[in-house]
């Protein structure tokens, strides 16, 4: 096929974005069907499985329902309307949760009592059981439930987004002569969906029931003197995306806390039901959330697959999960408690979380106490308010450091954490920002400026991942020490920006969006093409969690066109096709998909064989490029820049186990041995390699 006649702008070239993030959810789910993981490991999967579809409706359906209700929003470059995407999603989606209950009722249910792990059902109690549970409803459920009969007084109640309910049938008339046919009961949030039967009414030391079968045991106990005639769990999904207009409110904060109440009432935009419930009260329960047919899930099965996840931290069986991880720490830090002796050395990149997030707690503890550090400056996306990461910096404002945070209070689903989080620091005497009107603060950065003898020294740490230790422990990711002054002067720089009005000036090594970072890429990448065409060296890597945005795509397809190799390691959302002849036959897309979620952000370009490896807080999105602030940073160091290469990306594209490759259909296959080839774990090479 002539290049030339190729136009990069085809449709055809573009996989849909939510139907890409689907897949990337089927390959999630794909873990609880494979034995080679832990039995409860496989559970989990499953229920982040879940999870992940619970937000990928609060969020990516939600905005195309209002996309399509006002026929507004512009076209992806595979120029799908709103309403074919939804048809699509719809399409996609009912076969994945199809398969979830399969996996869970077909696999992992058998499986789990082989363990003596068993979710009893009603039909399997034995009487001193059904004597336990009658007792545990009395005592713990019937005090906390608020039935309400459907009436011309009592209207449908206001159903919280995601919560458990029952639409419960009835005949009869009560103590008021009232005969309503349909009640609705809500299941309190602070009850536990899963409950642990204790051992002495137990035939094993693991035995559960649901919360949902104790309620249908005894649901005539709630409606005395009605016969109940029938009792459904139902589910609704809402809008969760927040809506502040930054320009318009004068604060963000106090605007921000009135949307989060909103939150739980959104639209409807999915309705689970169990699927024996009969046609008539699913189509009641439609009309009244104004669900469309393609919308309804039946469920066979608990509605919420997500909080089963509360099972494998209750039960005590190493053999049945991942092995304990041990991270280690650098031989510099080990020896050197100092940890600004320890930078002063040579920078010091930590690999997460093979190597432990330890040394940032470290650093910012000995900033806050240390009488020669003047300055404390940090960004917040997400970290949690029991982090000891908050707390230092609480600590060092009230010890009197000049401590500034910029707090991003619209990282989604944390922003009421964020919100706390940025009052206690407000109370402690941080000076506290949320950074830039428009453009959320995605930026993984931290600046001590320090005083040794006569002359100031920045100290930074840069990173690809978030402030927070649990996902520290979960999560694959880069971080960097450094005291090299033109990076600590361009963090310097940044942080000027987010705080205070007015142009920062030009920065030297950091590449930041919304200014130089996607220009750049574009440049890069460009050049790679060129140097293909001359005949010299050319190759491209890069690892990140989403690819999408359109000008990086089509530069993307040019250098596969003049014969660049362009590897890409993609964990989730690719909109790029791999694969067709005379575009992208030299592009090939994996996804690693294993115990640690995949959050690095890696890009290489060969340069003539002088490697320039960058890392980024940022995605090849148009979000990162356009709406967020976000940096990406050069590994310089020789020692460190050929560790990234190894540790990021060789051992991923030599991965032949948990590796998914992406054909140019958009489907994904998952990677396997060639025969006599020996199987290569990246993840599980890391462990071997780095973790003590």
């Amino acid at each position: 096929m002539d290049a030339k006649t190729i136009d990069v702008n085809d449709p055809s070239l573009y996989i849909n974005r939510e139907l890409s993030l689907l897949e990337f959810n089927r390959r999630v789910l794909e873990q609880a069907k494979d034995p080679s993981n832990p039995l409860l490991e496989r559970l989990r999967f499953l229920c982040i499985a879940s999870s992940n579809l619970d937000e990928f409706f609060e969020i990516r359906v939600s905005g195309l329902k209002e996309q399509a209700a006002f026929q507004a929003g512009q076209l992806g470059p595979d120029q799908f309307s709103p309403a074919e995407t939804l048809k699509r999603i719809s399409e996609t989606t009912h076969g994945i949760v199809a398969e979830q209950y399969r996996v869970l009722n077909e696999e992992l249910t058998p499986l789990l009592a082989q363990e003596g792990i068993r979710f009893l059902k009603r039909a399997e109690w034995n009487g001193r059981q059904a004597s336990w549970v009658k007792r545990h409803f009395y005592r713990e459920l019937l005090p906390v439930l608020s039935p309400i009969g459907l009436d011309p007084s009592h209207p449908f109640p206001r159903i919280l987004n995601k919560s458990l309910n029952f639409l419960v049938s009835l005949e009869g008339t009560d103590a008021f002569g009232r005969n309503s046919a349909i009640a609705i009961l809500q299941a309190p949030r602070a009850l536990p969906r899963v409950i642990n039967i204790p051992e002495s009414f137990a035939n094993g030391p693991h035995e559960f029931v649901f919360l949902s079968s104790i309620i249908h045991a005894h649901v005539d106990d709630i409606f005395p003197g009605m016969r109940v005639t029938g009792c459904y769990q139902f589910r609704v999904t809402r809008n969760s995306d927040l809506f502040v207009d930054d320009e318009e409110v004068k604060d963000l904060l106090h605007a921000l806390e009135g949307e989060l109440h909103q939150r739980r009432f959104g639209d409807a935009v999915r309705l689970e039901v169990a699927d024996e419930c009969p046609q008539e009260m699913v189509s009641l329960l439609q009309h009244e959330f104004s669900i469309e047919d393609q919308d309804i899930y039946a469920c066979k099965g608990p509605v919420n697959l997500a909080r089963l996840m509360a099972v494998p931290d209750m039960i005590d069986r190493q053999d049945l999960k991942f092995p304990p991880l041990s991270p280690s720490r650098p031989r510099r830090i080990t020896t050197s408690p100092d940890l600004f002796a320890a930078i002063r050395r040579g920078d010091l990149l930590l690999h997460h979380p093979y190597e432990s997030f330890v040394p940032v707690v470290e650093f910012l503890r000995q900033a806050a106490s240390d009488p020669d550090v003047l300055v404390i400056k940090q960004t917040l996306y997400r970290t949690g308010l029991d982090s000891p990461i908050a707390k230092t910096l609480i600590d060092a404002a009230r010890a009197g450091k000049e401590v500034t945070v910029v707090v991003e209070l619209k990282a989604r689903f944390d922003e009421e954490a964020n919100i706390e989080l940025a009052t206690q620091l407000q109370e402690a005497g941080a000076h506290v920002v949320y950074g830039v009107v428009g453009h959320k603060t995605h930026a993984k950065m931290v600046l001590v400026v320090r005083r040794e003898g006569k002359q100031l020294r920045r100290y930074v740490h840069l990173a690809t991942g978030n402030y927070h230790l649990r996902t520290a422990r979960m999560y694959t990711d880069f971080g960097l020490f450094t005291c090299d002054n033109t990076i600590g002067v361009d963090v310097q720089k940044i942080f000027h920006q987010l705080t205070a009005p007015g142009r920062a000036g030009k920065l030297k090594k950091l590449l930041q969006s919304p200014f130089t970072l996607h220009p750049t890429m574009l440049e890069l990448i460009r050049r790679e093409a060129k140097h293909a065409i001359a005949g010299k060296p050319a190759r491209i890597i890069a690892k990140m969690n989403a690819l999408v945005e359109p000008k990086i795509i089509r530069a993307l397809y040019e250098a596969s066109q003049a014969g660049v190799k362009i590897d890409l390691v993609v964990r989730g959302i690719c909109a790029l096709r791999p694969g067709i002849e005379g575009v992208s036959d030299n592009i090939r897309v994996r996804s690693i998909i294993g115990r640690f979620l995949e959050h690095s952000r890696i890009f290489y370009f060969e340069n003539e064989g002088t490697p320039q490896v960058y890392l980024s807080s940022a995605d090849w999105m148009g979000r990162n490029f356009f709406n967020r602030v976000e940096t990406c940073f050069p590994i310089e160091d020789k020692r460190l820049r050929d560790r990234v290469v190894k540790e990021g990306l060789e051992l991923y594209l030599a991965d032949n186990t948990r590796a998914w490759l992406l054909g140019s259909d958009g489907l994904y296959q998952r990677a396997k041995p060639a025969a006599n080839a020996k199987p290569r774990d990246a993840q599980f090479q890391l462990v071997e390699q780095l973790c003590d």
